[in-house]
């Protein structure tokens, strides 16, 4: 493993080798902090896109490992075009140990991973958000104790994080179901490796326009902003088409009794999701906000530490 740019490269024995890193690592935290096994290493983070979680998440977890993250803003690099993106990752990689990218486009992730010396990971593209599914796949099991057979329903827009859901479900054995509106569909490419997938562990991958069909004896039921940054044109329009696909609580209790609900944040309350869910009792909400620091220090510690 060099690179973490998407689930969809890696085996089921990678994405768990990933996971108990990750639960090893939080544990040991709360027994008194993480040995210093990146000490002395510096993790370089360009950002094209801001983010509270991805920026402070990333910055505490090579802290955390002992050793330093260094914040690269849009303007410092304009990356693609003040600079080549290939020529980017050739001298970056010479000053860091390891890259992580927040961009607009996946090209750019896999561009910079083609070029560098040192490995990279996506902390955000276009096509898919895997740290947060990584993040989310470690809250279900601490939630579940289990990932096989469970059903994950995901309610919204078919984007990058759902991407990076279907993926990882995938990979572990678990159901994943969409229900979206018409038109606001996976990616075809997407949805095809992510049926692939479900294919070799025995898993289902089904798709619906009907929110509650989506939801019904859900195990997990996770929402996410109907516009993503980037998308801000289209927001009049989607906020006229999302509004039977809210997570509230009629739509909850199509859920097994059980279910937790999911949000990667940040939330729009009132809109996907309602206060009284986001802060109910079955939400998970900021379990797997904390657990980007913790599924994060996992991938680092995994592809960074001698």
């Amino acid at each position: 493993m060099k690179d973490f740019i998407s689930i969809a490269d890696l085996s089921p024995q990678q994405v768990w080798q990933l996971l108990n890193r990750a639960k090893e690592l939080k544990d040991e935290w709360h027994q008194g902090g993480n040995r210093p096994v990146l000490k002395g290493q510096v993790l370089g983070m360009i950002f094209q896109k801001p983010s509270l979680r991805t920026r402070v998440s990333f910055d505490v977890a090579m802290l955390h490992l002992g050793g330093h993250a260094l914040y690269l803003s849009p303007d410092e690099i304009g990356l693609g075009k003040r600079e080549s993106i290939a020529d980017v990752a050739r001298v970056l990689s010479r000053y860091v140990d390891g890259i992580m990218a927040r961009v607009f486009d996946h090209d750019h992730v896999v561009q910079l991973a083609q070029y560098s010396r040192v490995p990279v990971i996506n902390g955000l593209s276009n096509y898919s958000h895997p740290c947060q599914g990584m993040a989310d796949m470690l809250t279900i099991w601490e939630k579940k104790g289990d990932l096989r057979g469970l059903k994950l329903a995901y309610i919204g827009d078919g984007n990058n994080v759902a991407v990076s859901l279907l993926f990882a479900a995938g990979k572990l054995g678990m159901n994943f179901v969409i229900g979206n509106p018409p038109g606001y569909d996976l990616p075809q490419a997407a949805l095809d490796v992510g049926r692939q997938l479900a294919q070799e562990s025995g898993s289902q991958v089904i798709t619906t326009h009907d929110a509650e069909e989506a939801v019904s004896g859900a195990d997990v039921v996770y929402t996410d902003t109907w516009t993503s940054m980037g998308q801000e044109a289209e927001a009049a329009r989607r906020a006229a088409v999302f509004p039977p696909f809210q997570v509230n609580s009629r739509l909850l209790a199509h859920a097994r009794p059980d279910a937790v609900v999911m949000h990667c944040l940040p939330a729009h309350r009132g809109q996907e999701i309602t206060d009284e869910v986001a802060d109910g009792p079955q939400s998970a909400l900021f379990d797997q906000a904390e657990n980007r620091l913790h599924a994060q220090k996992g991938i680092l510690a995994t592809l960074m530490a001698a």
